[in-house]
């Protein structure tokens, strides 16, 4: 059986166009700094959201993970909300890799504003670690794909800047962000130190991320892709499918969102579901009654051919994505309404 897929926007597969200008990709060997298709889609990356340069790397994990270890020292603390994917998901990588801890912050929805977190900046006292780095997440993940606004984002900058504290953007999403605000994304460069950028979620790359900064910055970074093992060979053969992705598939992002609002609101009349985030991209968040076990229901919807996670006791996640398509949400939908209709 063929498996209607809603764990992750990372489950889509190459499209033929895709794999064919992958196939087609100029090679080199990028730990030189030879491989044009690498070089191309640094450069294309770096001038899109306004950046001076840029670092092509395996996963978002790995850009979020560099990015914090060259704004820090071991001892330093980040701030960040409490549901942020660094925070959460990256494995301990902070405390691993940079010898840094968290402070997390309770946000709204995911979010964090310039008060809540100036209030977290330790106090230069020698007993107490070096507040070094604010961290946010661009679409929010756990927050069911909420998004930053550049107005939102403009005074936790300047809030930074008075401090004298970098700010880096996990923007995992980005770009289903950049599409509900309208925002320009040259802008970003204005208020972000840094920015991940990852090319297998929305996109629907096969793998691969993209970490901007100023040059000084993206050298020092460059250094510990090295470090972290991440110096790839002739990667402009995946680099090549970010590329198309990035001049190719961001568009359309907007139909990956008319479905989850479709799903949200066949969810919001469904008698199973106690509780629905609000639908802002292409995450859906749902919580079921104590009735319905998650396993029961998602047992449900294997058999009727539909996959999907659960994000915490009784949460749901539903993601569309590029491989989901109009045959696949109307068949979700009378599911989920057989479900609703089912004694479970």
């Amino acid at each position: 059986m063929r498996f209607i897929d809603l764990r992750s926007d990372t489950v889509t597969k190459p499209s033929p166009e895709m794999k064919q200008f992958m196939l087609q990709a100029e090679l080199g060997d990028d730990v030189y700094g030879d491989d044009p298709t690498v070089n191309m889609l640094e450069a294309a990356v770096a001038e899109h959201f306004g950046f001076e340069s840029a670092v092509f790397c395996a996963s978002g994990t790995m850009t979020n993970q560099i990015a914090i270890k060259t704004h820090t020292i071991p001892g330093d603390e980040v701030i960040c909300d409490i549901t942020s994917h660094v925070y959460n998901y990256e494995g301990g990588g902070i405390a691993f890799n940079s010898g840094v801890q968290v402070r997390p912050v309770m946000g709204n929805a995911g979010k964090i504003t310039a008060e809540q977190i100036e209030a977290q900046i330790q106090p230069a006292i020698i007993n107490l670690p070096r507040t070094s780095l604010v961290v946010l997440e661009n679409t929010l993940n756990k927050a069911g794909g909420n998004f930053y606004s550049l107005a939102e984002i403009a005074p936790i900058a300047a809030m930074c800047k008075k401090h004298q504290l970098p700010l880096h953007l996990d923007g995992a999403r980005i770009f289903n962000a950049l599409i509900e605000t309208k925002d320009n994304a040259k802008d970003y460069a204005n208020y972000f130190d840094s920015i991940s950028i990852c090319f297998s979620k929305g996109l629907g790359a096969p793998v691969g991320s993209v970490l901007v900064g100023s040059k000084l910055f993206i050298d020092k970074a460059r250094r510990y892709r090295r470090l972290f093992g991440g110096g790839m060979r002739q990667a402009g053969v995946i680099a090549a499918g970010a590329l198309y992705a990035l001049r190719n598939n961001i568009e359309r992002l907007a139909e990956d969102h008319k479905r989850a609002k479709a799903i949200g609101e066949c969810l919001a009349q469904c008698t199973f579901v106690q509780e629905l985030l609000p639908v802002h991209t292409n995450i859906i968040i749902f919580k079921l009654k104590d009735q319905v076990p998650s396993d029961v229901f998602l047992g449900k919807l294997k058999a009727e051919g539909i996959i999907a996670n659960t994000m915490g006791k009784q949460c749901i996640r539903f993601v569309t994505h590029l491989d989901f398509n109009d045959e696949m949400l109307a068949k979700l939908i009378i599911t989920l309404n057989k479900i609703s209709n089912l004694e479970l």
